[in-house]
Protein backbone atom coordinates (compact mmCIF):
# COMPACT_ATOMS: atom_id res chain seq x y z
CA UNK A 1 0.00 0.00 0.00
CA UNK A 2 2.77 2.27 1.09
CA UNK A 3 4.35 1.86 -2.73
CA UNK A 4 0.38 2.64 -3.79
CA UNK A 5 0.66 5.72 -2.59
CA UNK A 6 3.83 6.55 -3.34
CA UNK A 7 3.36 6.28 -7.10
CA UNK A 8 0.17 8.03 -7.02
CA UNK A 9 1.73 11.40 -5.00
CA UNK A 10 4.23 11.06 -7.64
CA UNK A 11 1.68 10.86 -10.64
CA UNK A 12 -0.09 13.82 -8.74
CA UNK A 13 2.60 15.63 -8.48
CA UNK A 14 3.25 16.08 -12.79
CA UNK A 15 -0.59 16.13 -12.81
CA UNK A 16 -0.36 19.15 -10.32
CA UNK A 17 2.54 21.05 -12.52
CA UNK A 18 0.70 20.56 -16.12
CA UNK A 19 -2.35 21.75 -14.54
CA UNK A 20 -1.28 24.68 -12.93
CA UNK A 21 0.95 25.76 -15.98
CA UNK A 22 -2.02 26.03 -17.66
CA UNK A 23 -4.50 27.82 -15.38
CA UNK A 24 -1.58 30.27 -15.07
CA UNK A 25 -1.51 31.11 -18.62
CA UNK A 26 -5.30 30.90 -18.99
CA UNK A 27 -5.45 33.38 -16.49
CA UNK A 28 -2.80 36.07 -16.96
CA UNK A 29 -4.41 35.66 -20.76
CA UNK A 30 -7.97 36.53 -19.86
CA UNK A 31 -7.62 40.11 -20.25
CA UNK A 32 -5.97 43.34 -19.84
CA UNK A 33 -5.14 43.76 -15.91
CA UNK A 34 -4.85 47.72 -16.91
CA UNK A 35 -8.17 47.98 -17.92
CA UNK A 36 -9.60 50.20 -15.41
CA UNK A 37 -6.85 52.62 -15.05
CA UNK A 38 -7.10 53.79 -18.87
CA UNK A 39 -10.34 55.79 -17.39
CA UNK A 40 -8.62 57.83 -15.56
CA UNK A 41 -8.30 61.62 -16.70
CA UNK A 42 -5.44 62.59 -14.82
CA UNK A 43 -2.35 61.93 -17.21
CA UNK A 44 0.42 62.22 -14.60
CA UNK A 45 -1.92 59.78 -12.02
CA UNK A 46 -2.76 57.37 -14.54
CA UNK A 47 0.77 57.12 -15.81
CA UNK A 48 1.61 56.42 -12.08
CA UNK A 49 -0.76 53.77 -11.15
CA UNK A 50 -0.44 52.03 -14.32
CA UNK A 51 3.64 51.91 -13.18
CA UNK A 52 2.99 51.29 -10.20
CA UNK A 53 0.36 47.96 -10.84
CA UNK A 54 3.01 46.68 -13.41
CA UNK A 55 6.02 46.47 -11.11
CA UNK A 56 3.18 44.85 -8.63
CA UNK A 57 2.09 42.29 -11.14
CA UNK A 58 5.54 41.94 -13.26
CA UNK A 59 3.23 42.62 -16.22
CA UNK A 60 7.38 43.63 -18.38
CA UNK A 61 7.81 39.90 -17.53
CA UNK A 62 6.92 37.02 -20.05
CA UNK A 63 4.09 35.59 -18.50
CA UNK A 64 6.23 31.96 -18.71
CA UNK A 65 8.97 33.49 -16.61
CA UNK A 66 5.86 34.89 -13.99
CA UNK A 67 4.50 31.20 -13.61
CA UNK A 68 7.96 29.86 -12.44
CA UNK A 69 8.59 33.02 -10.05
CA UNK A 70 5.03 31.75 -8.35
CA UNK A 71 6.26 28.53 -8.63
CA UNK A 72 8.83 29.65 -6.61
CA UNK A 73 6.94 31.28 -4.32
CA UNK A 74 4.37 28.26 -4.02
CA UNK A 75 7.51 25.46 -3.09
CA UNK A 76 9.38 28.33 -0.60
CA UNK A 77 5.75 28.73 0.90
CA UNK A 78 5.25 25.01 1.31
CA UNK A 79 8.10 25.15 3.51
CA UNK A 80 7.01 28.04 5.65
CA UNK A 81 9.27 30.62 3.88
CA UNK A 82 7.66 31.77 0.66
CA UNK A 83 4.46 33.47 -0.34
CA UNK A 84 1.48 32.68 -2.64
CA UNK A 85 2.11 36.34 -4.52
CA UNK A 86 -0.05 39.46 -3.98
CA UNK A 87 -2.96 40.68 -5.64
CA UNK A 88 -2.92 43.66 -8.40
CA UNK A 89 -3.32 46.09 -5.05
CA UNK A 90 -0.22 44.89 -3.32
CA UNK A 91 -2.13 42.76 0.05
CA UNK A 92 -0.77 39.18 0.49
CA UNK A 93 -2.75 35.96 -0.98
CA UNK A 94 -1.41 33.99 1.52
CA UNK A 95 -3.66 35.79 4.44
CA UNK A 96 -6.79 36.06 1.78
CA UNK A 97 -6.75 32.38 1.05
CA UNK A 98 -6.67 31.50 4.78
CA UNK A 99 -9.90 33.05 5.08
CA UNK A 100 -11.44 32.41 2.19
CA UNK A 101 -10.95 28.43 3.08
CA UNK A 102 -11.95 28.63 6.37
CA UNK A 103 -15.28 30.82 5.88
CA UNK A 104 -15.95 27.88 2.67
CA UNK A 105 -15.44 25.13 5.10
CA UNK A 106 -17.92 26.27 7.10
CA UNK A 107 -20.15 26.71 4.81
CA UNK A 108 -19.80 23.62 2.68
CA UNK A 109 -18.41 20.77 5.08
CA UNK A 110 -21.51 20.56 7.33
CA UNK A 111 -24.09 20.90 4.21
CA UNK A 112 -21.95 18.19 2.23
CA UNK A 113 -22.15 15.60 5.29
CA UNK A 114 -25.47 15.91 6.33
CA UNK A 115 -26.60 15.51 2.56
CA UNK A 116 -24.38 12.54 1.99
CA UNK A 117 -25.39 10.56 5.55
CA UNK A 118 -29.22 11.83 4.85
CA UNK A 119 -28.97 10.63 1.17
CA UNK A 120 -27.60 7.44 1.43
CA UNK A 121 -29.44 6.79 4.52
CA UNK A 122 -32.64 7.43 2.41
CA UNK A 123 -31.62 5.59 -0.60
CA UNK A 124 -31.03 2.75 1.17
CA UNK A 125 -34.24 2.50 2.55
CA UNK A 126 -35.87 3.64 -0.57
CA UNK A 127 -33.64 0.66 -2.58
CA UNK A 128 -34.92 -1.91 0.03
CA UNK A 129 -38.89 -0.82 -0.51
CA UNK A 130 -38.97 -0.49 -4.09
CA UNK A 131 -42.02 0.90 -5.68
CA UNK A 132 -43.61 0.94 -2.37
CA UNK A 133 -45.28 4.25 -1.27
CA UNK A 134 -42.13 5.32 0.29
CA UNK A 135 -40.05 4.85 -2.87
CA UNK A 136 -42.61 6.95 -5.13
CA UNK A 137 -42.63 10.01 -2.52
CA UNK A 138 -38.52 9.68 -2.18
CA UNK A 139 -38.19 9.45 -5.82
CA UNK A 140 -40.60 12.41 -6.52
CA UNK A 141 -39.19 14.97 -4.02
CA UNK A 142 -35.14 14.18 -5.05
CA UNK A 143 -36.54 15.18 -8.75
CA UNK A 144 -38.25 18.37 -7.72
CA UNK A 145 -35.06 19.15 -5.26
CA UNK A 146 -32.23 18.37 -8.04
CA UNK A 147 -34.70 20.83 -10.63
CA UNK A 148 -34.90 23.60 -8.39
CA UNK A 149 -32.28 26.48 -9.29
CA UNK A 150 -30.00 26.98 -6.59
CA UNK A 151 -30.59 30.84 -6.71
CA UNK A 152 -34.28 30.44 -6.60
CA UNK A 153 -34.14 28.22 -3.83
CA UNK A 154 -31.62 30.58 -2.09
CA UNK A 155 -34.13 33.76 -2.54
CA UNK A 156 -36.95 31.43 -1.39
CA UNK A 157 -35.53 30.80 1.65
CA UNK A 158 -34.44 33.69 2.49
CA UNK A 159 -37.88 34.78 2.31
CA UNK A 160 -39.93 32.19 4.12
CA UNK A 161 -36.80 30.92 6.52
CA UNK A 162 -35.76 33.38 7.57
CA UNK A 163 -37.73 36.73 6.93
CA UNK A 164 -41.42 35.36 7.70
CA UNK A 165 -40.19 32.94 10.58
CA UNK A 166 -38.24 36.03 12.08
CA UNK A 167 -41.64 37.45 12.22
CA UNK A 168 -43.68 34.30 13.65
CA UNK A 169 -41.25 33.73 16.55
CA UNK A 170 -42.52 36.95 17.58
CA UNK A 171 -45.78 34.90 18.66
CA UNK A 172 -44.72 31.70 17.87
CA UNK A 173 -48.25 30.41 17.54
CA UNK A 174 -49.30 27.69 14.75
CA UNK A 175 -52.37 29.00 12.88
CA UNK A 176 -55.19 26.42 12.24
CA UNK A 177 -55.19 26.05 8.43
CA UNK A 178 -51.01 25.69 9.08
CA UNK A 179 -51.26 22.96 11.35
CA UNK A 180 -54.28 20.93 9.27
CA UNK A 181 -52.03 21.49 6.31
CA UNK A 182 -49.02 19.92 8.41
CA UNK A 183 -50.95 17.37 9.93
CA UNK A 184 -52.42 16.05 6.30
CA UNK A 185 -48.86 15.88 5.38
CA UNK A 186 -47.94 13.72 8.46
CA UNK A 187 -50.46 11.66 7.71
CA UNK A 188 -49.52 10.96 3.86
CA UNK A 189 -45.84 10.69 5.31
CA UNK A 190 -46.64 7.60 7.84
CA UNK A 191 -48.68 6.09 4.93
CA UNK A 192 -45.02 6.24 2.59
CA UNK A 193 -42.93 4.96 5.89
CA UNK A 194 -45.91 2.18 6.60
CA UNK A 195 -46.51 0.67 3.10
CA UNK A 196 -48.82 -2.25 2.14
CA UNK A 197 -51.82 -2.34 0.40
CA UNK A 198 -54.58 -2.97 2.94
CA UNK A 199 -56.55 0.44 3.45
CA UNK A 200 -57.08 -0.61 6.35
CA UNK A 201 -53.03 -0.63 7.22
CA UNK A 202 -53.04 2.74 5.11
CA UNK A 203 -56.22 4.45 6.92
CA UNK A 204 -54.63 3.48 10.20
CA UNK A 205 -50.96 4.76 9.71
CA UNK A 206 -52.55 8.37 7.93
CA UNK A 207 -54.65 8.64 11.24
CA UNK A 208 -51.57 8.17 13.46
CA UNK A 209 -49.33 9.87 11.34
CA UNK A 210 -52.19 13.06 11.04
CA UNK A 211 -52.24 12.80 15.08
CA UNK A 212 -48.96 12.92 15.72
CA UNK A 213 -48.21 15.67 14.00
CA UNK A 214 -50.97 17.76 15.26
CA UNK A 215 -50.48 16.98 18.91
CA UNK A 216 -46.79 18.07 18.80
CA UNK A 217 -47.23 21.16 16.78
CA UNK A 218 -50.22 22.16 19.68
CA UNK A 219 -48.18 21.36 21.94
CA UNK A 220 -45.03 23.74 20.61
CA UNK A 221 -47.84 26.60 19.85
CA UNK A 222 -49.82 26.34 23.32
CA UNK A 223 -46.42 25.62 25.37
CA UNK A 224 -44.27 28.81 23.85
CA UNK A 225 -42.00 25.76 22.76
CA UNK A 226 -39.80 27.81 20.09
CA UNK A 227 -39.15 31.05 22.60
CA UNK A 228 -37.65 28.97 25.43
CA UNK A 229 -36.87 25.61 24.10
CA UNK A 230 -35.66 22.89 25.88
CA UNK A 231 -34.63 19.18 26.76
CA UNK A 232 -33.54 18.97 30.42
CA UNK A 233 -32.39 15.58 31.77
CA UNK A 234 -35.76 13.94 31.31
CA UNK A 235 -35.56 14.93 27.74
CA UNK A 236 -31.97 13.78 27.33
CA UNK A 237 -32.26 11.15 29.19
CA UNK A 238 -34.85 9.26 27.38
CA UNK A 239 -34.25 10.43 23.74
CA UNK A 240 -30.61 8.74 24.62
CA UNK A 241 -32.03 5.94 25.83
CA UNK A 242 -34.68 5.40 22.58
CA UNK A 243 -31.72 5.98 20.77
CA UNK A 244 -29.83 3.22 22.34
CA UNK A 245 -32.28 0.57 21.22
CA UNK A 246 -32.44 2.17 17.56
CA UNK A 247 -28.73 1.52 17.66
CA UNK A 248 -28.34 -1.81 19.20
CA UNK A 249 -31.13 -2.47 15.95
CA UNK A 250 -28.43 -1.50 13.51
CA UNK A 251 -25.68 -2.74 15.21
CA UNK A 252 -26.60 -6.74 16.13
CA UNK A 253 -30.22 -6.87 15.74
CA UNK A 254 -32.53 -6.20 19.32
CA UNK A 255 -32.07 -10.07 19.54
CA UNK A 256 -28.27 -9.78 21.08
CA UNK A 257 -28.96 -9.35 24.48
CA UNK A 258 -25.47 -8.47 25.87
CA UNK A 259 -25.37 -5.91 23.08
CA UNK A 260 -28.61 -4.04 23.79
CA UNK A 261 -27.86 -3.74 27.32
CA UNK A 262 -24.00 -2.41 26.81
CA UNK A 263 -25.60 0.07 24.04
CA UNK A 264 -28.64 0.85 27.27
CA UNK A 265 -25.41 1.51 29.52
CA UNK A 266 -23.61 3.45 27.21
CA UNK A 267 -26.29 5.81 27.04
CA UNK A 268 -26.66 5.94 31.04
CA UNK A 269 -22.90 6.68 31.02
CA UNK A 270 -23.69 9.66 28.51
CA UNK A 271 -26.25 10.61 30.99
CA UNK A 272 -24.51 10.80 34.19
CA UNK A 273 -21.67 12.36 32.39
CA UNK A 274 -24.34 15.58 31.25
CA UNK A 275 -25.62 15.78 34.69
CA UNK A 276 -22.43 15.83 37.04
CA UNK A 277 -21.02 18.85 34.33
CA UNK A 278 -24.14 20.83 34.52
CA UNK A 279 -22.55 23.33 37.02
CA UNK A 280 -19.31 23.72 35.00
CA UNK A 281 -21.02 23.91 31.35
CA UNK A 282 -22.35 27.17 31.99
CA UNK A 283 -19.61 29.25 29.52
CA UNK A 284 -17.08 26.46 29.02
CA UNK A 285 -13.97 26.21 26.34
CA UNK A 286 -13.73 23.88 23.23
CA UNK A 287 -10.92 21.92 24.87
CA UNK A 288 -13.25 21.35 28.08
CA UNK A 289 -16.18 20.21 25.89
CA UNK A 290 -13.83 18.05 23.63
CA UNK A 291 -12.04 16.44 26.71
CA UNK A 292 -15.49 15.55 28.30
CA UNK A 293 -16.79 13.94 24.99
CA UNK A 294 -13.83 11.80 24.65
CA UNK A 295 -13.86 10.77 28.29
CA UNK A 296 -17.58 9.69 27.41
CA UNK A 297 -16.86 8.03 24.38
CA UNK A 298 -13.98 6.22 26.36
CA UNK A 299 -15.58 5.46 29.88
CA UNK A 300 -18.67 3.94 27.41
CA UNK A 301 -16.30 1.55 25.31
CA UNK A 302 -15.25 0.23 28.26
CA UNK A 303 -18.26 -0.12 30.04
CA UNK A 304 -19.10 -1.96 26.34
CA UNK A 305 -16.55 -4.24 26.38
CA UNK A 306 -16.85 -5.44 29.48
CA UNK A 307 -20.39 -6.16 29.32
CA UNK A 308 -20.55 -7.83 25.61
CA UNK A 309 -18.38 -10.90 26.67
CA UNK A 310 -17.69 -13.02 23.48
CA UNK A 311 -19.47 -10.23 21.60
CA UNK A 312 -17.69 -7.20 23.45
CA UNK A 313 -16.50 -5.89 19.99
CA UNK A 314 -19.97 -5.17 19.17
CA UNK A 315 -20.85 -4.51 22.51
CA UNK A 316 -17.61 -1.78 22.76
CA UNK A 317 -19.10 -0.33 19.44
CA UNK A 318 -22.73 0.08 20.36
CA UNK A 319 -22.28 2.05 23.33
CA UNK A 320 -19.73 4.66 22.04
CA UNK A 321 -22.30 5.45 19.68
CA UNK A 322 -25.02 5.89 22.20
CA UNK A 323 -22.83 7.92 24.10
CA UNK A 324 -22.09 9.58 21.29
CA UNK A 325 -25.93 10.66 20.41
CA UNK A 326 -26.22 11.63 24.14
CA UNK A 327 -23.50 13.83 24.20
CA UNK A 328 -25.06 15.44 21.28
CA UNK A 329 -28.22 15.74 22.71
CA UNK A 330 -26.59 17.34 25.65
CA UNK A 331 -24.92 19.78 23.58
CA UNK A 332 -28.25 20.60 21.96
CA UNK A 333 -29.96 20.89 25.16
CA UNK A 334 -26.96 23.66 25.91
CA UNK A 335 -27.88 25.75 22.90
CA UNK A 336 -31.28 25.56 23.61
CA UNK A 337 -31.22 27.14 26.94
CA UNK A 338 -29.15 30.06 25.77
CA UNK A 339 -31.57 30.32 22.68
CA UNK A 340 -33.41 32.97 24.61
CA UNK A 341 -30.79 35.16 25.31
CA UNK A 342 -29.55 35.24 21.93
CA UNK A 343 -32.73 36.00 20.74
CA UNK A 344 -32.60 39.24 22.56
CA UNK A 345 -28.79 39.85 21.38
CA UNK A 346 -30.03 39.63 17.79
CA UNK A 347 -33.15 41.69 18.23
CA UNK A 348 -35.73 39.00 17.34
CA UNK A 349 -33.95 38.49 14.16
CA UNK A 350 -32.14 35.27 14.99
CA UNK A 351 -32.22 33.66 11.21
CA UNK A 352 -29.92 35.45 9.59
CA UNK A 353 -30.04 36.29 5.55
CA UNK A 354 -26.67 37.01 5.00
CA UNK A 355 -22.84 37.10 5.92
CA UNK A 356 -21.13 34.21 8.30
CA UNK A 357 -21.46 35.68 11.52
CA UNK A 358 -22.97 39.11 13.45
CA UNK A 359 -20.45 41.75 13.46
CA UNK A 360 -18.74 42.27 17.01
CA UNK A 361 -21.19 39.61 18.62
CA UNK A 362 -20.11 38.98 21.77
CA UNK A 363 -20.89 36.40 24.27
CA UNK A 364 -21.09 32.81 25.86
CA UNK A 365 -19.41 29.78 24.06
CA UNK A 366 -23.01 28.53 23.33
CA UNK A 367 -24.52 31.92 22.01
CA UNK A 368 -21.20 32.73 19.95
CA UNK A 369 -21.93 28.83 18.23
CA UNK A 370 -25.89 29.46 17.53
CA UNK A 371 -24.51 33.19 15.90
CA UNK A 372 -22.77 30.76 13.68
CA UNK A 373 -25.18 28.09 13.73
CA UNK A 374 -28.01 30.49 12.74
CA UNK A 375 -25.73 32.05 9.85
CA UNK A 376 -25.09 28.53 8.55
CA UNK A 377 -28.70 27.50 8.39
CA UNK A 378 -30.13 28.99 5.34
CA UNK A 379 -27.13 28.24 3.08
CA UNK A 380 -26.43 24.67 4.45
CA UNK A 381 -30.27 24.10 3.89
CA UNK A 382 -29.99 25.51 -0.02
CA UNK A 383 -26.95 23.22 -0.59
CA UNK A 384 -28.43 20.07 1.22
CA UNK A 385 -31.61 19.98 -1.03
CA UNK A 386 -29.72 20.29 -3.56
CA UNK A 387 -27.22 17.66 -2.90
CA UNK A 388 -29.22 15.46 -1.22
CA UNK A 389 -31.23 14.09 -4.40
CA UNK A 390 -27.95 12.88 -6.11
CA UNK A 391 -26.76 10.90 -3.31
CA UNK A 392 -30.34 9.30 -2.70
CA UNK A 393 -31.23 8.75 -6.72
CA UNK A 394 -27.10 6.91 -6.38
CA UNK A 395 -27.53 5.45 -3.36
CA UNK A 396 -30.76 3.61 -4.85
CA UNK A 397 -29.37 2.55 -7.84
CA UNK A 398 -26.25 1.18 -6.60
CA UNK A 399 -28.25 -1.05 -3.60
CA UNK A 400 -30.73 -2.60 -6.00
CA UNK A 401 -28.05 -3.60 -8.09
CA UNK A 402 -26.48 -5.30 -4.85
CA UNK A 403 -28.94 -6.77 -3.92
CA UNK A 404 -29.44 -8.67 -7.26
CA UNK A 405 -26.01 -10.07 -6.79
CA UNK A 406 -24.79 -13.53 -6.76
CA UNK A 407 -23.51 -13.18 -2.65
CA UNK A 408 -26.45 -11.87 -1.45
CA UNK A 409 -28.31 -14.46 -2.05
CA UNK A 410 -25.85 -16.78 -1.01
CA UNK A 411 -25.96 -15.05 2.23
CA UNK A 412 -29.79 -15.68 2.56
CA UNK A 413 -29.49 -19.32 1.40
CA UNK A 414 -27.00 -19.86 4.33
CA UNK A 415 -29.73 -18.64 6.75
CA UNK A 416 -28.34 -14.85 7.86
CA UNK A 417 -30.93 -13.03 9.39
CA UNK A 418 -31.98 -9.86 6.76
CA UNK A 419 -30.41 -7.66 8.89
CA UNK A 420 -26.74 -9.49 8.73
CA UNK A 421 -27.46 -9.82 5.01
CA UNK A 422 -28.16 -5.70 4.61
CA UNK A 423 -25.91 -4.60 6.82
CA UNK A 424 -22.41 -6.62 6.54
CA UNK A 425 -22.92 -7.63 2.84
CA UNK A 426 -25.02 -5.20 0.91
CA UNK A 427 -24.56 -2.44 2.42
CA UNK A 428 -21.03 -1.86 2.58
CA UNK A 429 -20.58 -3.36 -1.36
CA UNK A 430 -23.49 -0.54 -2.62
CA UNK A 431 -21.04 1.67 -1.19
CA UNK A 432 -18.19 1.39 -3.81
CA UNK A 433 -19.82 3.28 -6.35
CA UNK A 434 -20.97 6.06 -4.43
CA UNK A 435 -17.08 6.69 -2.64
CA UNK A 436 -16.48 8.08 -5.90
CA UNK A 437 -19.00 10.48 -5.70
CA UNK A 438 -18.22 11.31 -2.19
CA UNK A 439 -14.71 11.71 -2.93
CA UNK A 440 -15.31 13.92 -5.81
CA UNK A 441 -18.20 16.06 -4.20
CA UNK A 442 -15.90 16.85 -1.22
CA UNK A 443 -13.14 17.44 -3.93
CA UNK A 444 -15.31 20.11 -5.39
CA UNK A 445 -17.49 21.66 -1.95
CA UNK A 446 -13.31 22.91 -1.18
CA UNK A 447 -13.06 24.77 -4.32
CA UNK A 448 -16.75 26.83 -2.86
CA UNK A 449 -19.80 27.63 -3.42
CA UNK A 450 -19.51 30.58 -5.85
CA UNK A 451 -23.64 31.35 -6.31
CA UNK A 452 -24.59 30.29 -2.75
CA UNK A 453 -21.71 32.31 -1.35
CA UNK A 454 -22.65 35.16 -4.13
CA UNK A 455 -26.36 35.51 -2.60
CA UNK A 456 -25.66 34.93 1.47
CA UNK A 457 -22.84 37.24 1.46
CA UNK A 458 -20.25 34.28 2.56
CA UNK A 459 -16.43 35.69 1.47
CA UNK A 460 -15.19 32.38 0.24
CA UNK A 461 -13.33 30.21 -2.29
CA UNK A 462 -15.79 31.22 -4.78
CA UNK A 463 -15.28 34.84 -4.25
CA UNK A 464 -11.74 34.68 -4.50
CA UNK A 465 -11.69 33.15 -7.60
CA UNK A 466 -14.39 35.08 -9.32
CA UNK A 467 -12.66 38.27 -8.34
CA UNK A 468 -9.53 37.14 -9.69
CA UNK A 469 -10.66 35.84 -12.58
CA UNK A 470 -12.77 39.42 -13.59
CA UNK A 471 -9.42 41.48 -12.64
CA UNK A 472 -7.27 39.05 -14.60
CA UNK A 473 -4.86 38.57 -11.34
CA UNK A 474 -3.68 35.35 -11.21
CA UNK A 475 -2.28 34.94 -7.85
CA UNK A 476 -5.85 34.96 -6.37
CA UNK A 477 -6.96 32.14 -8.81
CA UNK A 478 -3.95 30.21 -8.37
CA UNK A 479 -4.51 29.91 -4.38
CA UNK A 480 -7.88 28.70 -5.15
CA UNK A 481 -6.72 26.04 -8.10
CA UNK A 482 -4.07 24.61 -5.59
CA UNK A 483 -6.50 24.28 -2.83
CA UNK A 484 -9.03 22.57 -5.64
CA UNK A 485 -6.59 20.91 -7.21
CA UNK A 486 -4.93 19.08 -4.32
CA UNK A 487 -8.08 18.29 -2.70
CA UNK A 488 -8.91 16.21 -5.90
CA UNK A 489 -6.08 14.75 -5.96
CA UNK A 490 -5.65 13.69 -2.68
CA UNK A 491 -9.24 12.52 -2.61
CA UNK A 492 -9.17 10.37 -5.57
CA UNK A 493 -6.05 8.62 -3.55
CA UNK A 494 -8.01 8.12 -0.08
CA UNK A 495 -10.99 6.75 -2.49
CA UNK A 496 -8.79 4.19 -3.91
CA UNK A 497 -7.83 2.87 -0.36
CA UNK A 498 -11.67 3.36 0.92
CA UNK A 499 -12.02 0.96 -1.87
CA UNK A 500 -9.90 -1.62 -0.74
CA UNK A 501 -11.45 -1.50 2.76
CA UNK A 502 -14.96 -1.55 1.19
CA UNK A 503 -13.96 -4.77 -1.15
CA UNK A 504 -11.61 -7.04 0.18
CA UNK A 505 -11.08 -8.44 -3.37
CA UNK A 506 -9.44 -4.90 -4.11
CA UNK A 507 -5.66 -5.17 -3.96
CA UNK A 508 -3.61 -2.32 -4.02
CA UNK A 509 0.05 -3.09 -5.50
Amino acid sequence: MVAFVLRRLLISVGVFFVATFLMYLLVANAGDPLEDLYGITDPGDRAARIASRTEIMQLDTPVVLRYFDWLGGFVSFLWGQGTLGVTRTGQAVGPLLGLALGSTLRLVLLATVLAIVTGVAVGIVSALRQYSSFDYTITFFSFVFYSLPIFWAAVLLKQFGAIAFNDWLGDPVVPLPVLLVLALLGGLFAVSLVGGRSWARRSAAFAAGAVVVAAVLLVVSQTGFLARPALGPVGVALLGLAAAVGVTALVSGLAARRVLIASLAGAVVGIIIYVATVGVLGDPTWPLLLGLFALTLVVAGGVGAGIGGIDRSRAARAAVLSAAVVALLSFVDWLMYAWPGYVTSSLGRPIATIGSNTPNFSGTLWETTLDTLTHLVLPSVTLVLISFAQYTRYTRSSMLETMNQDFVRTARAKGLTERTVIMRHAFRNALIPVTTLVALDFAAVVGGAVITERIFGWRGMGSLFIEGVYTVDPPPVMAFFVVAAAAVLVLNIVADLVYAYLDPRIRLS
